[in-house]
């Protein structure tokens, strides 16, 4: 029989390790296929919760303010975008833009209750390459009803979703939940609420602990 594993992935729209982890999850998803049923949705965590709401500043000058300067920022989008480029992703931060995630994250809560894990994962990849790929604010309320829009939903239902306050106090719990758990950076990958995996690890070890608690979990013969 196969064995059915629930995945909660904390994640933030403007974290690259979040974007490369995504692709290296969804690798060891399909490479267990057939043996394991991996459901996962997206849970909330904001990288920078203070940022201001409906301002959008070069990430360029995000980094080089907390990385102790524009080379030293340079250095980091070099190393990040070459490893992002080995799992066939186009990082372009020279032109990223970044904002506060709060509503991002109230659209994907919706995505979920909306359309369910499916399409939540379909607007999540949209998200991510609005940010990393398109140079665009995903900070912005048009921005993410374009991109909810091309992963499914009805642009204007989710325009007046974001127009109003429902979610709000939704991710608010969600986020105060990953405290509660010690989430402290992310990715982070809890597996049946029991199993934390921390960060972008390599697909191989994604499929390694997906296979161990599979094995866990699978009903014991006579």
């Amino acid at each position: 029989m196969t064995v059915t594993l629930h995945v909660e992935i904390w994640s933030d729209v403007v974290c690259p390790w979040c974007y490369i982890g995504k692709r290296r999850f969804e690798r060891a998803v399909a490479e267990v296929d057939g043996e394991i049923d991996v459901e996962f949705v997206y849970r909330p965590y904001q990288l920078d919760p203070t940022a201001p709401i409906g301002t959008a500043t070069p990430v360029t000058e995000v980094y080089a303010r907390k990385f102790g300067g524009p080379e030293r920022a340079e250095r980091i989008f070099e190393n990040v975008t070459g490893i992002a480029a080995g799992e066939g992703l186009d990082f372009r931060l020279d032109q990223a833009l970044r904002g506060n995630t709060r509503d991002a994250h109230r659209l994907l809560w919706f995505a979920e209750q909306d359309a369910g894990p499916d399409v939540q994962a379909a607007l999540k990849e949209q998200l991510l390459q609005a940010y990393f790929s398109d140079g665009l604010d995903v900070g912005d309320r048009d921005v993410l009803a374009d991109r909810a829009a091309a992963a499914g939903l009805d642009r204007e239902t989710v325009a007046a979703f974001l127009d109003g306050t429902d979610g709000a106090d939704e991710v608010d719990e969600m986020l105060a939940r990953a405290h509660e758990q010690g989430i402290t950076a992310v990715p982070t990958y809890v597996i049946e609420d029991s199993w934390a995996i921390p960060g972008a690890q390599e697909t191989d070890t994604f499929v390694q602990v997906l296979r161990r608690m599979a094995e866990r979990r699978a009903p014991s013969g006579d």
